[in-house]
């Protein structure tokens, strides 16, 4: 990845330790595998994250990058991911930060209340999970805004950029 992506990539790879850590202390009680697709809605991300998947993008051959914008372009109106092909990610290595943590317990704040939650189709035969063991989306939310906050400023993007949609962010 770019220099400019350097930030954005340390957070993926300590997001990327984090989540193995939790999945290895969890064991069998996370189902996830490849294929599964449950969690995989339509998102908006953040301008580093689009950066970072449009240089992904980029890497790869002409022709895969064109199956990719079309399948994008086709997919681009419904609930699920646009780049969702028979339930795997097109981008499956630059994928956003919320996609890393799917199916995981997380723990949240809405409105002052903190919550929990997980894939129903993981944690079933467990009673209770250790804080040690959910992703903090509080602090990982805040840690991605100051990251983008950074990318916003070194790459004169003005810093009233905007969430966009995962079409919009691998527009040609």
């Amino acid at each position: 990845m770019s220099s400019i992506l350097e930030n954005y990539t340390q957070l993926t790879a300590r997001v990327d330790a984090l989540c193995a850590d939790i999945a290895a202390a969890l064991g069998e009680q996370i189902t996830c595998s490849a294929g599964c697709s449950s969690c995989c809605t339509a998102i908006t991300v953040f301008p580093v994250e689009a950066a970072a998947m449009r240089e992904a993008l980029e890497k790869l051959p002409q022709q895969q990058i064109e199956e990719i914008r079309r399948q994008v372009a086709q997919h681009a109106d419904g609930e699920r991911c646009p780049l969702l092909r028979e339930d795997r990610c097109l981008l499956y290595e630059a994928r956003p930060i919320i996609c890393r943590t799917h199916g995981l317990p997380i723990i949240y704040t809405t409105d002052g209340t903190r919550s929990s939650d997980c894939c129903p189709r993981n944690m079933s035969d467990a009673d209770a999970v250790s804080g040690s063991n959910a992703v903090n989306l509080d602090t990982l939310n805040t840690l991605l805004v100051a990251v983008n906050a950074i990318y916003l400023t070194q790459s004169g993007t003005p810093e009233t950029a905007l969430r966009m949609t995962i079409p919009a962010a691998l527009a040609p």
